[in-house]
């Protein structure tokens, strides 16, 4: 929305409309079609006078002052505003009295009374360099958003140090003592302290790999870097892996339906996937974990209904344990969560939604048929433009 000492070319007459219980909005230069109302931040103007002449709905939602009592009064009375220490701003600011190069105010944190805190700038109008100010046009943000956003990097960031200082603590433990006792472990001792600095390393990498997948996902810069990928294959190698690991083969089960659509995704992520869901079967689930493989539509497909058959592949990872509660599963995906039992650091589903995501696909969570928990996520083929 412009604003300025006098009518925008082109700009219509608001009056008798329901913008113009914002005060003069044609004198702020109000473009057409433009409700102040329309704004999702506050925003609150004064004339040269010091006097309020808008006090849009959001503002008036943020503050908690309806805007029939806000309009008309001088600024600093409708928006009494106060810095960190308990400072009056408009005081400290002046915006008229103040030095006439001051185009106006950056973004700051700022104390509504009762002690809200405010996202507050603001911009001082001026018919010409250094002249008076005509308008004083001011932005109001809430905080709740940013606040939960960094109270969530903060338990990022608590959670990640708790979980990397055990592994630290014992590879320093371990390496100090073979440092200063090396000749009186035996081959057998010594072996094992190393075994158990080298899984305890393992860890330590995994957690900043987590780190780092997070930042990409949060920041959108997870890359995918795609290339055939024979899925069936994939977990057919992370089920051998769990029986060389002591497993029982019959434990799993895995059903591939053919012909399955070539796929094209990145194997690295493909894996860490299919790596935290096989995890959290084997780990979390009871009895035989089942794993389908087949052909299925993208939710665009089906919604379109456009003849597109077998576009994308769909993967099936279910166990037959307690599942998951039905007041939990909309935060399965979401970071921290741990479920009923505890270890870990809660970021691995966070992830794989955001890795399936990356790829253009869909993941779910439901109950399976044998009554544990049922993961489900489906790829697009992802098929480069040069080969179609």
């Amino acid at each position: 929305m412009g604003v300025g000492t006098r009518r925008a070319p082109g700009a219509r007459d608001v009056r008798g409309t329901p913008a113009a219980r914002h005060g003069d909005l044609a004198e702020l230069g109000a473009e057409p079609g433009i409700d102040p109302d329309d704004l999702p931040d506050g925003l609150v103007v004064a004339d040269e006078h010091g006097r309020v002449i808008c006090f849009n709905a959001a503002a008036a939602r943020i503050t908690a002052v309806p805007a029939a009592e806000a309009l008309g009064r001088r600024l600093e009375r409708a928006l009494p505003l106060e810095d960190l220490e308990g400072r009056r701003w408009w005081q400290l600011t002046d915006p008229y009295g103040g030095l006439a190069i001051r185009v106006g105010q950056p973004e700051r944190n700022l104390l509504l009374p009762g002690g809200r805190e405010v996202l507050v700038s603001a911009r001082y109008v001026r018919t010409r360099p250094t002249g008076p100010v005509r308008r004083v046009i001011v932005s109001l943000r809430d905080t709740e958003a940013r606040r939960r956003t960094e109270r969530s990097h903060a338990e990022l960031i608590a959670t990640v140090a708790h979980e990397l200082r055990s592994p630290l603590t014992s590879v320093k433990g371990f390496t100090a003592t073979l440092l200063a006792k090396w000749e009186r472990f035996t081959d057998d001792q010594k072996k094992l302290m190393l075994e158990t600095v080298d899984a305890d390393a393992d860890r330590v990498t995994r957690l900043i790999a987590e780190l780092l997948d997070i930042s990409r996902i949060d920041s959108g810069r997870l890359e995918v870097r795609r290339q055939p990928v024979d899925i069936g294959a994939a977990v057919g190698r992370h089920i051998q892996a769990y029986v060389a690991a002591g497993q029982p083969a019959d434990r799993f089960l895995l059903r591939i339906e053919h012909p399955l659509p070539e796929l094209w995704a990145d194997p690295d992520k493909v894996d860490q996937v299919l790596s935290n869901l096989l995890e959290n079967a084997v780990r979390h689930g009871e009895g035989t974990v089942t794993i389908d493989v087949t052909p299925s539509a993208t939710p665009r497909d089906r919604a379109h209904d456009d003849g597109t058959a077998n576009a994308a592949t769909s993967v099936t990872v279910s166990d037959e344990g307690t599942g998951i509660p039905e007041e939990s599963m909309n935060r399965v995906f979401t970071r921290f969560w741990r479920g009923s039992k505890r270890g870990g650091t809660g970021l691995g589903l966070y992830i794989v939604k955001g890795i399936v995501e990356a790829h253009g696909g869909t993941i779910t969570v439901g109950r399976a048929p044998g009554g544990g928990a049922e993961f489900r996520f489906t790829l697009p083929v992802g098929t480069p433009a040069y080969l179609l």
